[in-house]
């Protein structure tokens, strides 16, 4: 995944609440939606960005579309910004 595409991701307060509400664990996509005051296309379109950037993974089961956060690629982003920093 480009550096970019994980700036982008981050850069949006939604997408960045929906990486704090799966710091607990793997959610379903429909519990994730019921926590925002949007629509649930609007929500899916926010996960889609963060599974594009990396930042989410996502597995079937049944019905249900389940999403977990991918912490691997936030600790490359924290590498590069301690680089950055001369760190």
């Amino acid at each position: 995944m480009s550096l970019q595409n994980t700036l982008r991701a981050l850069a949006d307060p939604t997408r960045r609440t929906i990486l704090n509400l799966l710091k607990q664990g793997s959610l379903p996509a429909g519990e994730i939606a019921a926590c925002f005051d949007m629509s649930v296309p609007a929500v899916s379109k926010h996960l889609a960005v963060l599974k594009e950037a990396g930042l989410v993974r996502d597995r079937r089961e049944g019905k249900y579309i389940y999403y977990e956060l991918n912490a691997s690629v936030l600790e490359e982003v924290l590498l590069w910004l301690n680089d950055l920093k001369g760190e």
